[in-house]
């Protein structure tokens, strides 16, 4: 069995949407002749982006030898700290620990024929070049989101992501494989960057675990029509952004077009508001529930919300699966976006009609080929109130819907950590 030495900072009792894909093929790479050896950050969670979630423990293989970088992880920085270290584009103290540290326990492991590096953070493409010349071996980089590509960065002018750019590219380069997150994102790095067009690129998108929706979907009373989001809610981003608007455009930090707002549940609350003056015997049986970390911006004062905070994996699934509707917002943009939320496989894995309000696509994409989807604009309120107002009629009528039609085997886990190895076959060949 070949070994490979997997570099992730998101990984158990870390939870979180990144934590997923990466334990995963964690789980399945010795399945496919591929042993891993995980370097990972000390297991220091509780942050709204490193929320705890111990449970995710059991998804790794009690025989995978699972590495600590060593010493306490540095603190967020200050406000006005972290500020003159995003426009001086000064290293940060966390990116020389998690580098470092990375380089350091790498040379405690014995033989290794890959390293292969998961990202966020992206720093770890420096560790991972390093190792890999150290040690003579092809280093393949996993880019969970498309990094400066990515319209949901916001640089503090156009310098700022021309030069993250540059990085980027430059990173890369020395790659001997690339791994995208969806299609349009694959397809933007080439058109993006023709330098790389030597490098092997592979699209391999995040999934479901069928493991995770065996049995029965939980009991429950259907006296009310139950919405559910999981994961993160961008409204104080999406605040942030929108009243920078104008300062924003002028100094071309952002992308051009983009309303991160829109990815939060603010627009639907709006149309839950819209149905209940248009018909409010409709709105009344209407309840939002909410489960993943909750800001202060998050919070409303509103009697349709039900708040569950974050939730271990295993509840998170079983609240999808008991849902009447599941609610997945995007942010608008101009043109295609070039990520598709986590979320979006394991809603359809639910078997539950999805209420998308997305941009053009891949999600968009995606979610137009199966039925019990309904799509809007993320900013279109009105819209989405009609869907509703139909749903919650339909469900009057008939009954909690189920979609057992969807046919969704190639986003699942173990076919796309198939995938995987496939290219460690060619890059190692």
């Amino acid at each position: 069995m070949k070994r490979v030495l997997l570099l992730a900072h998101h990984f158990p009792p870390v939870g979180g949407a990144g934590v997923q894909r990466v334990t995963k093929f964690t789980r399945y790479l010795p399945e496919f002749g591929y042993e891993p050896i995980v370097l990972t950050g000390g297991g220091a969670a509780g942050g709204r982006w490193t929320p705890t979630d111990q449970t995710l423990l059991r998804d790794v293989p009690a025989e995978t030898e699972v590495r600590r970088v060593a010493g306490n992880e540095p603190g967020v920085a200050t406000r006005w700290r972290a500020r003159s270290e995003r426009w001086l584009r000064i290293e940060t103290g966390w990116d020389r620990w998690w580098v470092d540290g990375l380089v350091r326990a790498a040379s405690e492991v014995g033989a290794v024929d890959l390293v292969f590096a998961s990202m966020s953070p992206f720093s770890a493409t420096r560790a991972a070049a390093t190792i890999a010349v150290e040690r003579g071996i092809p280093w393949i980089a996993d880019l969970r989101d498309p990094w400066a590509l990515d319209e949901m960065m916001v640089y503090p002018s156009r310098l700022h992501r021309r030069l993250a750019e540059r990085e980027m590219e430059r990173s890369l380069a020395g790659a001997d494989a690339i791994v995208m997150n969806t299609l349009e994102a694959g397809q933007l790095l080439a058109r993006r960057f023709p330098s790389l067009s030597r490098v092997p690129v592979r699209v391999i998108p995040n999934g479901f675990d069928t493991a995770d929706f065996a049995g029965e979907p939980p009991a429950r009373d259907h006296d009310r029509f139950r919405i559910v989001h999981t994961g993160y809610l961008h409204t104080e981003l999406g605040r942030r952004h929108d009243r920078h608007r104008r300062l924003r455009a002028l100094l071309g930090g952002d992308v051009p077009g983009v309303d991160i707002l829109t990815r939060s549940h603010v627009y639907l609350l709006r149309a839950i508001e819209e149905l209940r003056a248009r018909e409010s015997a409709v709105a009344e049986v209407i309840e939002l529930h909410l489960a993943g970390v909750i800001g202060s911006a998050d919070r409303v004062q509103s009697d349709v919300v039900r708040e569950h905070g974050y939730l271990p994996h295993h509840d998170s699934i079983s609240l999808l699966r008991s849902a009447d509707l599941l609610f997945l917002p995007m942010q608008n943009v101009a043109g295609r976006a070039s990520i598709v939320p986590g979320k979006t496989y394991e809603y359809l894995a639910a078997q539950r009609p999805i209420l998308a309000a997305v941009p053009a696509g891949d999600a968009r994409d995606i979610l137009d080929s199966y039925d019990q989807t309904f799509l809007s604009r993320p900013d279109d309120a009105r819209a989405m109130s009609e869907i509703l107002e139909l749903l919650v009629r339909r469900w009057r009528s008939h009954g909690p819907a189920v979609d057992t039609t969807r046919d969704i085997r190639r986003f699942e886990r173990r076919e796309l950590t198939s995938e995987l190895a496939s290219l460690f076959d060619l890059v190692l060949a």
